[in-house]
């Protein structure tokens, strides 16, 4: 009788948070790195959270494409080591922040950019929905318009930051900006198609995607006390 033996796949910590504030997940991000570029054997990490309203900016981004004044403002903005351009965040947006070490899969930026966005495309079939990428651009669209943004930074093969899936938020944060820095692409929600959509019930298929994309066994994990009073 001949058995199978099933193919070994890499361990990935899942932390499952509500609303967490962008400096606090931006400063568990880099410990989280930092301790696997000091002891690569570290589990990879998969972090499912929502954000208070916030702007972000990746390296070298181009603040024209904020439409308010970014030192006499009431926004929330922040400037980080992710590539791309400014992006919003909010409650109503799941936002996946995988620390993971490429060594295990492949080490070649542009394979992992396509399968952050295949994870995107999967959870979409789900609900019957045709997601799309557009050559040139990094993304996930719906019937035209930019349903998840994706920004990574890379050290010593380690990723951080990662990609954020409109599910049901308030969309009139992004009327402050030429999000992505694409002026002739409009940034829609799920919600447009399918009205009733959460962020809880969407986390669970994107971490049941993520785990078939990436080919990882994901163990659900309690957060460290990583959070501080701002």
């Amino acid at each position: 009788m001949i058995h199978s033996i099933e193919p070994y796949k890499n361990r990935c910590l899942l932390y499952n948070q509500g609303l967490v504030s962008y400096l606090d997940a931006h400063a568990w991000q880099r410990s989280l790195l930092t301790e696997r570029i000091h002891d690569p054997s570290l589990d990879d990490v998969l972090i499912l959270l929502e954000h208070p309203p916030v702007y972000t900016l990746g390296q070298g981004s181009n603040s024209d494409f904020i439409k308010f004044d970014i030192d006499n403002s009431v926004h929330n903005v922040h400037r980080v080591e992710r590539g791309g351009e400014v992006t919003y965040h909010c409650p109503g947006q799941l936002v996946g922040y995988p620390i993971l070490n490429l060594q295990r899969y492949r080490k070649d930026l542009h394979w992992y950019l396509r399968q952050l966005e295949e994870v995107i495309i999967r959870v979409l079939a789900v609900y019957g929905l045709q997601g799309e990428r557009i050559p040139a651009f990094t993304g996930v669209w719906l019937q035209g318009r930019k349903v998840a943004a994706i920004g990574i930074k890379v050290s010593r093969w380690i990723t951080m930051h990662g990609f954020a899936l409109n599910v049901c938020p308030d969309m009139t944060g992004f009327e402050q900006i030429v999000p992505c820095g694409i002026s002739d692409k409009p940034v829609g929600s799920l919600a447009e198609w399918i009205p009733d959509i959460t962020c809880q019930e969407v986390r669970s298929y994107v971490a049941e995607c993520f785990a078939e994309v990436f080919s990882v066994e994901l163990i659900e994990s309690q957060s460290e006390e990583f959070f501080r009073s701002e």
